[in-house]
């Protein structure tokens, strides 16, 4: 291997754990890159002349007096336009038969962005997913998780709005996928004709569980060029963050690190907010907005990484299978975009925040409806209309496979609720009533 003059080269490591190596060295820096043996390395400690290093393919088979060689570099990542359509591995090489890139190499892992560069988000970011547009809005420059179990398709949800997004720029994060989820991702993305806005990150579960730490700022790396430099509107979809906290975890446990609660590292808190705090809304129009899959162990929502990540996000939105429609629907009662007030009713239709609050209500008084129905009591005629409704209601506008613009949702909503209630039992302010009932209303309910 040829060096350069920049390269330093030692031949004694001290100590050997099953992910890393130590050994005296001077003038090294935090988040080096070093190869040892072959195997690339990076540094995560230093005390004194002590070096850890973190090799991420393993230390197996690396002897005490292999050659490690310092790069002199952190982790990087070339930008340019170039990055659009295009799959890269978690070091940021291409991994779709194509060029190699060329652009500015950008280190990865920076700070986020200074505060008073920032501007109050207040633009819809519109994902064509009813669920979320129509209850749960986002806004450009947020952070939001979906918290799924493992068993339901996230990776499809990703994918759809990744496609249907009202973005610039998608910046997928891929953490932990079997290579099935991947081949899905780039399937979907090559027959929607929708790569060129596009740029994918994986980690697959056949590569070292430890490159999973670099995905997420590979992904945003490319997110701020495109945001700071090109203005543009970018959405980051990173699946799956526990993948990238249990990632963290095995780093730390075979660094003799004493874990916190639920075997996770004591720095889960700042790791994840690193990630997080990287959403912003530029004054010049450039944003960052997040959505991050956290799947559940066994719906708990209490274990570190969705505890950590409420504190962190703007609310949290939730899948869950509806079994009277046999559909999985974002829950319009657990999730929460605390940001939506921002654009409700102001980037969208004037009617957008009654017509929300009065749709949840009607899908709560059907919840208790069937509630009363399960335990044997009589349903009055206003409980039924409201499970006829609630079922119209998460099949057309709930389930994540129903796309419509917010103008869309909200006619919908509408022809719903003159479906199946009178005005006074929606309980809609007059003047709205007056102008978006559906003057074909059928069905008398008086």
């Amino acid at each position: 291997m040829a060096t350069q003059a920049f390269q330093k080269i030692y031949t004694r490591i001290t100590n050997i754990t099953k992910a890393t190596c130590m050994l005296h060295a001077t003038g090294v820096g935090n988040d080096e890159l070093a190869t040892i043996d072959g195997k690339l390395a990076q540094v995560v400690r230093i005390n004194e002349d002590e070096v850890t290093l973190q090799v991420f393919a393993g230390t197996e088979g690396i002897p005490t007096n292999a050659e490690v060689i310092f790069l002199g570099k952190a982790p990087a990542l070339k930008v340019s336009d170039q990055l659009a359509g295009r799959f890269f591995n978690a070091y940021g090489e291409p991994i779709d038969g194509g060029p190699q890139l060329e652009g500015e190499d950008v280190e990865i892992g920076g700070p986020s962005v200074n505060p008073v560069r920032r501007d109050q988000p207040s633009e819809l970011i519109a994902t064509g997913i009813a669920g979320i547009d129509l209850n749960n809005t986002l806004v450009t420059g947020q952070k939001i998780p979906f918290f799924a179990d493992p068993d339901q398709p996230f990776n499809e949800v990703m994918a759809l709005v990744a496609l249907r997004a009202e973005s610039d720029k998608i910046i997928l994060g891929g953490m932990g996928l079997t290579n099935d989820d991947y081949l899905y991702y780039k399937k979907t993305f090559s027959n929607a004709g929708a790569l060129d806005r596009i740029v994918s990150f994986i980690n697959t579960t056949e590569d070292p569980s430890v490159e999973r730490l670099l995905i997420p700022d590979m992904a945003l790396s490319a997110a701020e060029y495109f945001a700071v430099q090109k203005h543009e509107k970018v959405l980051v979809l990173l699946t799956d963050m526990t993948n990238y906290a249990d990632a963290l975890s095995i780093v730390s446990n075979r660094m003799d690190q004493i874990p916190s609660k639920d075997s996770m590292p004591g720095s889960l808190y700042s790791d994840l907010a690193k990630i997080y705090e990287k959403a912003v809304q530029f004054p010049d129009g450039g944003s960052i907005t997040i959505i991050a899959v956290t799947t559940l162990s066994g719906g708990d929502i209490t274990h570190a990484v969705p505890d950590n990540t409420g504190y962190i996000t703007e609310g949290q939105l939730y899948l869950r299978r509806d079994s009277s429609i046999g559909k999985v629907i974002v829950d319009p009662f657990r999730s929460l975009s605390r940001l939506k007030q921002l654009v409700i009713g102001k980037k969208t239709r004037e009617d957008h925040p009654q017509v929300m609050n009065a749709g949840v209500r009607l899908y709560a008084d059907a919840a208790n409806a069937q509630t009363k129905l399960e335990n044997g009591f009589d349903l009055t005629d206003y409980d039924q209309r409201t499970l006829d409704f609630a079922k119209d209601y998460a099949n057309d506008l709930l389930a994540i496979d129903v796309n419509l613009n917010t103008t869309e949702m909200l006619d919908h909503a509408w022809s719903l609720f003159a479906k199946y209630f009178t005005p006074a039992e929606v309980s809609i302010r007059q003047s709205l009533v007056d102008k978006y009932w559906p003057t074909d209303s059928k069905v008398d309910k008086a």
